[in-house]
C-alpha cells in the first residue's frame, strides 16, 4: 500500500512523456526507488533522529505536485487547442527524460522513507523480511506505475485524482513534520 504513492508519481510523470520513453522512465524510477530504499534501510536508525526530515520531504513532494499540476494544465490546454484547430500540428507538450528523472527522484526521495520505516518496523531484526518487503514494494510499484501511465493516456481526468493523492501525502508529511519539529523545539 505504501508504494502506491510512488507508483502514482512515476505513472503520472511517465504519462507526460512520448510512448517510446515511458518504459525507460518507469525503469529509471524503479531503479531510483530501489537504490533509495536500500540506502534508507541501511541508515534507518540514524534517519529517525533527524528532526525535520519528514517536513523537508513533504515540502519537496509539494513542489513535485505543483510541477505535475502545471504539466496537466499544459496538456489539457494543448488538447483543447488541438481539438479546435485540426490543421494545427498536434504534438503534446513533453518534458525531457532528464526532467522526468529529476521529478521522480525527488518524489522517491521524499516518499521512500515511509516505506522503509514501515517495512523495517515490521521486520524488526529479521533482515530477510526487510529485503523481501522492500523487493515486493518495488516490484508492485513498477507494475502499478506502468498500469497508471497507460490508464492516464486513455483517461486524462484520472491525472487529477492522482494529483489529489500526491497532494494529500505531501500535506500529511508536512503536518507530521511540523508536529515533530514543534515537539522537538518544546523538549529542547
Amino acid at each position: 500500500m505504501l508504494a502506491g504513492d510512488n507508483a502514482i508519481v512515476i505513472g503520472m510523470v511517465a504519462a507526460g512523456l512520448p510512448a517510446a520513453e515511458r518504459k525507460k522512465i518507469i525503469f529509471a524510477g524503479i531503479v531510483a526507488a530501489t537504490v533509495m530504499r536500500i540506502l534508507f534501510a541501511a541508515v534507518t536508525v540514524q534517519l529517525l533522529q533527524i528532526v525535520g526530515l519528514v517536513l523537508a520531504g513533504g515540502l519537496l513532494l509539494l513542489w513535485v505536485c505543483w510541477k505535475l499540476w502545471r504539466e496537466i494544465r499544459e496538456q489539457r490546454a494543448h488538447r483543447k487547442t488541438a481539438g479546435q484547430a485540426p490543421t494545427a500540428v498536434a504534438q503534446q507538450p513533453s518534458k525531457t527524460l532528464r526532467q522526468a528523472v529529476v521529478q521522480i527522484v525527488i518524489a522517491d526521495l521524499s516518499m521512500s522513507l515511509d516505506n522503509v520505516l514501515a517495512v523495517a518496523g515490521i521486520a524488526r531484526d529479521h533482515v530477510w523480511v526487510l529485503v523481501f518487503g522492500l523487493a515486493l514494494s518495488v516490484a508492485l510499484m513498477g507494475l502499478a506505475a506502468t498500469w497508471i501511465a497507460h490508464l492516464l493516456e486513455r483517461h486524462h481526468w484520472i491525472a487529477y485524482v492522482g494529483l489529489v493523492v500526491i497532494l494529500y501525502v505531501a500535506l500529511s508529511m508536512i503536518a507530521e513534520g511540523v508536529e515533530n519539529v514543534t515537539l522537538w523545539a518544546h523538549t529542547t
